[in-house]
């Protein structure tokens, strides 16, 4: 439950491929109900690819936190898991059937990085820009000042996080 109006979700999930369709269709959602239709493509491929890594990797669990924030002109989307083992870019070959996920996270994203956390595991991050309407709308939604579903609001206490990787001009970018 959204315990007051807010940009910023968290999502509590074990990484299983039944799983990471359901959390692609709520952060849809969610971006819909912010006005942020443009960003939708690029947010759920880039968790997916997220999720897939937590499914296929993660030790000793599949169990992970997604968290959405818009904050300002950019969304940020990290997956929280319990392996303190950091994931690498690695080229693919032509042949191979895997391997692209951080490629791709780095091609849709503005910038993307890797915060350890030490026994309890990593985040993975990456930032979209948001697009120009969005700045004009309201702090708020106008409607569902609360809704019931699996999001809850994580406090107010905001890190900044360096960055580890800009594919682009860099940024800095702060998640929750």
């Amino acid at each position: 439950m959204i315990s007051e109006p807010s940009r910023h979700c968290t999502v509590e999930l074990q990484a299983l491929p039944s799983r990471i369709g359901q959390v692609r269709r709520i952060i849809s959602a969610q971006l819909r109900y912010w006005h942020l239709d443009p960003l939708i493509d690029p947010a759920a491929l880039g968790v997916t690819e997220l999720l897939t890594n937590v499914h296929r990797h993660a030790e000793p669990d599949k169990m992970c936190t997604v968290e959405i924030e818009l904050l300002l002109d950019r969304l940020t989307v990290s997956v929280h898991d319990h392996d303190p083992r950091l994931p690498t870019v690695r080229a693919a070959g032509a042949s191979e059937t895997s391997g692209r996920g951080l490629a791709l996270i780095e091609a849709v994203s503005e910038s993307w990085g890797v915060r350890p956390q030490g026994d309890a595991g990593k985040v993975v991050w990456f930032t979209l820009p948001t697009p120009a309407t969005a700045a004009d709308l309201p702090p708020y939604p106008v409607y569902g000042a609360t809704t019931d579903g699996p999001f809850s609001h994580a406090g107010a206490d905001h890190e900044v996080i360096p960055e580890t990787h800009a594919p682009t001009a860099a940024r800095s970018a702060v998640v929750g």
